[in-house]
C-alpha cells in the first residue's frame, strides 16, 4: 500500500489567530485575464475595454477590473485556508483598492485569521474572520478585504494536519 496525501485547506481548529499565512504561487496579470473576465461578468466599463479612451485618463492606460482582483485575493488563499475545509463565504466587508492593478502586475497575497468562533446552530462548524492583503511585484498595497467564512471543524479522531487518505 503507498501512502497518499491529499492537498487541503486548514480545518477550524487548525485555523492560528493573528498569525500571516502568506500564499504562494504568485499570480502576474494578463492582458486576456483581465478582458475575459470583464466582458464574462458584463461589465462594460471602457477603463477596462477601451485602450484609446483610457490613454486620456489620470492612469493613461487600463487598468484591472477590480472585481478580478478581489477574486484574485480570495483565490490565492484557496490553497493554504479553505480547499475543502470552507462550507460558505458568509460575507465580506472593508474591502478597499488603494492602488490599481495593471496588466504585468504581478500580485502577491497573504491572510490574517482574525477572529474565530464555533458555531452556535451548526455543529462541527465554525465561523473565521479572514482579513486578506495583496501587493504588487512593487510592495504597493492593491486590495484588502475582509471574509467571514464557515468552515469545518477536523473530522473526530483526526490528528491536527492529518491529511489522510485519498481516494
Amino acid at each position: 500500500m503507498t501512502r497518499s496525501i491529499e492537498q487541503r485547506g486548514l480545518y477550524f481548529d487548525e485555523l492560528e489567530t493573528d498569525v500571516v499565512y502568506v500564499h504562494r504561487p504568485r499570480r502576474t496579470v494578463s492582458e486576456a485575464d483581465n478582458i475575459l473576465f470583464t466582458t464574462l461578468t458584463m461589465n462594460t466599463q471602457a477603463l477596462h475595454l477601451d485602450a484609446v479612451w483610457s490613454d486620456g485618463t489620470e492612469f493613461g492606460e487600463r487598468l484591472v477590473n477590480s472585481m478580478f482582483t478581489l477574486s484574485t485575493l480570495v483565490g490565492l488563499s484557496v490553497a493554504q485556508l479553505t480547499q475543502g475545509t470552507i462550507v460558505a463565504n458568509l460575507g465580506f466587508t472593508e474591502i478597499s483598492f488603494p492602488a490599481p492593478v495593471r496588466v504585468g502586475d504581478t500580485l502577491a497575497a497573504e491572510s490574517v485569521v482574525r477572529s474565530k468562533r464555533e458555531s452556535k446552530s451548526r455543529p462541527g462548524q465554525g465561523i473565521a474572520e479572514f482579513a486578506h492583503t495583496m501587493r504588487n511585484q512593487r510592495g504597493e498595497t492593491v486590495c484588502v478585504a475582509v471574509r467571514s467564512t464557515l468552515m469545518l471543524c477536523a473530522p473526530a479522531g483526526s490528528a491536527p494536519h492529518d491529511v489522510g487518505t485519498g481516494a
